[in-house]
């Protein structure tokens, strides 16, 4: 891929994607971006070789918003809303572990990019926030559903409402990010996490955030008819077979799947 594109897709051979933006230093995400991160993010999602995906921006941000410059009127604001959510609902199908790595700004688009990912690490200069209200409009790529699904509804109207900075420790504290890595050593450490996640039953992992994701949206009775059916469903896996042995033979954790 060129590196003049502006998102970089590269696959390891432990099965981990990297997805990083390609606009540095701030990322601002452009409607030809968010095309782009589509694409990558349909095209992983096809791939059956990708266990598990970490989206990364640069040193000084994952993203700091939307680029301003092509805001208009409301003709302008459709548009551009129908490109946000292209890209973030093909970014939130991947059907394996999601995880945004946030060094420096997670800001306006930028933040709901992470929110449309599974989990959230950052580095101790991350600083999170929805500052639309700032410009008299609001989030409009998933701040005001995906982010009191989060961290419930009373937060997230504060952060919207307030349009202020949360910094990685308190991020961490109220459910906004799930790690804090050392800045110096981020991305390895990154890496070696979601590494982690894709040297896992990755079946399994697949149909529990199939099922986690699925069951928001129903009631909770439907939800476990979902849970219900995965779980039996997994039975027949090589990998349950496999991690069921192991367990018999020789304890817990101490299987090694093949994703089958």
């Amino acid at each position: 891929m060129s590196q003049d594109a502006l998102v970089l897709t590269e696959i390891h051979d432990n099965g981990v994607a990297v997805i990083r933006l390609n606009r540095p230093p701030m990322n601002p995400l452009s409607q030809a971006l968010l095309l782009e991160l589509a694409e990558a993010a349909e095209q992983l999602a096809a791939n059956t070789s990708v266990r598990a995906v970490l989206v990364l921006g640069s040193d000084r941000a994952l993203a700091a918003g939307a680029d301003i410059t092509e805001f208009g009127g409301p003709e302008e604001g459709a548009v551009i809303g129908a490109a946000f959510r292209r890209a973030f609902d093909a970014i939130a199908a991947i059907p394996c572990p999601v995880v945004a790595g946030v060094r420096g700004f997670a800001l306006g688009g930028g933040m709901e990019l992470a929110l449309a990912c599974d989990l959230r690490v950052c580095a101790p200069n991350a600083r999170f926030g929805q500052p639309e209200i700032l410009l008299g409009i609001i989030p409009g790529a998933g701040g005001t559903q995906r982010l009191p699904r989060l961290i419930g509804p009373a937060r997230a109207k504060d952060l919207i409402w307030t349009a202020r900075h949360v910094k990685a420790q308190e991020a961490l504290e109220i459910g906004l990010a799930d790690r804090i890595f050392d800045g110096d050593d981020f991305e390895a450490e990154a890496l070696k996490f979601v590494g982690q996640l894709a040297s896992g039953a990755t079946v399994a992992i697949s149909l529990a955030k199939k099922a986690v994701d699925s069951g928001l949206d129903v009631t909770l009775a439907e939800g476990l008819d979902i849970e219900a059916a995965a779980f039996t469903d997994l039975f027949s896996t090589e990998d349950a077979q496999h991690g069921v042995a192991s367990f018999l033979e020789n304890g817990p954790g101490k299987a090694k799947f093949v994703g089958r």
